[in-house]
């Protein structure tokens, strides 16, 4: 007895616009996307063929839709096409693995409506693109499905049950949120949201959350915009930092100096006078600049100078235990 099941249904219809996407398509390709046997691909590729969709199929290679068939209306010049290309390949790369399958999905359908020799073109450039992994992991991989989750309660405006493992803590707590939003900052990705354990506003690495999970419970309250608390959070207390670098290190921070609260810089002979605002000047900013020390005078403030001082002390005990 044939499946007609909804599930077969969205698999057929999926199908036919990868079959849309590309020139050739493999029966293999389409098992191994779908997690199915060959023997279903072909059983689905008959379905499709006796609904009237003109397919031509040859044993070795693939199939492909008679040339001039596709789905109306959406049509793309080349250069949109390409513009397509470095997205899909920072998707594949900087988000979770569910949120990446549902954008796979959604490229094949914008892949779709291209002409052959735009499918071609596009394919050409595709293959000679590529994004590196980052070092560090950006989500947990036990939690494939954070980001779909986040992006779900932010749009239906309920909670989210979070396991999160604090940065100093030895075991996971249990939080309740409420998700205003997501960013992405200094090679991470975080949650920002009401905590109903802290009673206040915090954000959260999406890398340290252990599990997550969405209710039924509507958000307590309305929250503003994400932008309007990074930039309550940006005016916090700040401490003035100026250094003297060397100019051939100095250039090399240019990547770095921005999440320092770096502000102003000007050239004084062979060195680079670098001013900053510094938000934490106790633990982040002089752990930084232990990176380039031996290249550095600190003009000031003398907290600076001091806290450096027993970081390099601390690591000298270490060093002669």
């Amino acid at each position: 007895m044939l499946d007609e099941s909804p599930k077969r249904f969205d698999r057929i219809i999926a199908i036919l616009i990868q079959l849309q996407s590309k020139r050739i398509v493999k029966a293999q390709e389409l098992a191994d996307r779908f997690e199915v046997s060959l023997r279903t691909i072909y059983r689905d590729i008959r379905s499709l063929e006796s609904s009237g969709v003109p397919i031509y199929g040859e044993a070795g290679v693939g199939y492909s839709l008679v040339d001039g068939y596709r789905l109306p209306p959406v049509m793309f010049t080349r250069e949109e096409a390409s513009s397509f290309i470095a997205a899909e390949k920072l998707m594949q790369t900087f988000i979770d693995k569910e949120l990446g399958q549902h954008y796979a999905s959604a490229m094949f359908k914008l892949k779709s409506v291209l002409q052959n020799s735009d499918k071609d073109w596009v394919s050409t450039i595709e293959s000679k693109v590529l994004i590196q992994q980052p070092t560090g992991k950006l989500f947990n991989e036990n939690v494939p499905d954070a980001m779909t989750i986040l992006f779900k309660s932010i749009a239906d405006k309920t909670q989210v049950k979070l396991l999160y493992q604090a940065y100093e803590a030895e075991e996971t707590s249990e939080r309740i949120i409420e998700p205003v939003g997501i960013f992405h900052d200094n090679n991470n990705w975080y949650v920002f949201g009401f905590c109903h354990l802290r009673n206040d506003y915090r954000q959260f690495r999406a890398d340290r959350i252990q599990g997550i999970s969405k209710t039924a419970i509507p958000f307590s309250k309305e929250h503003n915009s994400l932008e309007t608390y990074l930039n309550k959070q940006n005016e916090c207390p700040t401490t003035r930092v100026v250094l003297l670098v060397n100019k051939k290190i100095a250039k090399y921070l240019s990547n770095e100096k921005k999440y320092h609260g770096f502000i102003s810089k000007k050239t004084i002979g062979e060195n680079v006078e670098m001013t900053f605002l510094s938000r934490d000047i106790e633990n982040a900013f002089p752990r930084w600049l232990l990176m380039f020390a031996d290249y550095t005078t600190i003009i000031e403030p003398q907290r600076l100078k001091d806290r450096t001082l027993e970081l390099l002390e601390t690591y000298k005990e270490h060093l002669l235990k």
